[in-house]
């Protein structure tokens, strides 16, 4: 029964670790920090949710998880288990690698779609976009609206739109484009993959799609950063007032474009600048590293 208290006790501390991520304003000043730490939020919440049941199930063996599974399955194999284990028990089992089943199927299922999307993507700008000598390093589209995002991938792209062209001055292009490349540099869509499979498997928990909207806005922000470094603060933030004020924006499925996620916040961000907060920081990666090893050590034990 303890090992149940630590599944239970793990998620628990996964929601309320993600309520304070949620509601804490010092991840936009540390963006990639706070990345880690819901990525660690959600491997511990996926692993906690297998291990639960899991655990509940093999309270006979009196043992952690991982160790309980081998033994299961050599009392399975010999044909005979021990008292206190009956279908309910064996049930319970099911029910957890069940859990991993549709987390797996989930991920797959999102992996598929991304890259089915983009290779469709892929195929249509080798038709319709086209090098310009003044944009080096992307393709243009020829279309009005205001356009920028990188088509991630091995292979991957960076797209304006002529509409974009026409509405930033070169400083502001330039700090545009060195944001869509931190994204293909940082594999941003990998980062924002595992959410996006969370949400699909767990579609009725609003703080899951929470954490989802929350992580697509600090990968934008980490982008800002990754521009900032190279071009001052004002060229991305004179972008994002554009793209703000252009109304209709493109980004097609399976990219990432800068004028995605909350533009008047990245804006204030860029110019009120602070420094990132260490020891909060510091302190967010113990907690988030302590739920990971936790589901992890019962698992392997």
């Amino acid at each position: 029964m303890a090992y149940t208290v630590h599944f239970a006790a793990t998620v628990l501390a996964c929601w309320l670790t993600a309520q304070v991520l949620a509601a804490a304003r010092w991840t936009w000043r540390a963006p990639r920090v706070a990345i880690v730490c819901w990525q660690a939020v959600g491997l511990a919440l996926g692993l906690s949710a297998m291990g639960l049941p899991m655990s509940l199930g093999l309270t006979a063996y009196d043992r952690p998880t991982g160790s309980a599974l081998l033994a299961l399955a050599g009392d399975l194999a010999h044909g005979t288990l021990p008292a206190g284990v009956g279908a309910v028990h064996l049930g319970l089992v099911g029910v957890g690698f069940g859990i991993g089943a549709v987390l797996l199927t989930t991920t797959v299922r999102s992996v598929h779609g991304a890259v089915r999307a983009q290779r469709r993507h892929r195929e249509l700008l080798s038709l319709v976009a086209r090098r310009d000598p003044t944009v080096p390093g992307a393709l243009v589209l020829d279309h009005p609206s205001a356009a920028a995002y990188c088509l991630p991938g091995v292979r991957p792209r960076v797209v304006v739109s002529v509409g974009t062209l026409d509405l930033l001055d070169p400083a502001e292009l330039a700090a545009v484009l060195t944001h869509e490349r931190a994204h293909a540099q940082e594999r941003h869509d990998l980062v924002l993959l595992p959410f996006t499979a969370l949400r699909r498997a767990l579609p009725w928990f609003r703080w899951v799609r929470d954490a989802h909207a929350r992580v697509a806005l600090l990968v934008e922000m980490r982008a800002d950063d990754k521009a900032r470094e190279v071009h001052a603060d004002e060229p991305l933030a004179g972008a994002l007032r554009r793209f703000a004020a252009a109304g209709h924006r493109v980004t097609p499925a399976g990219t990432l474009g800068i004028g995605d996620r909350d533009l008047d916040v990245r804006m204030q961000r860029l110019l009120v600048p602070d420094r990132p907060p260490r020891v909060l920081g510091a302190t967010a990666l113990a907690v988030a590293a302590t739920l990971v090893a936790l589901p992890i050590s019962l698992f392997l034990s």
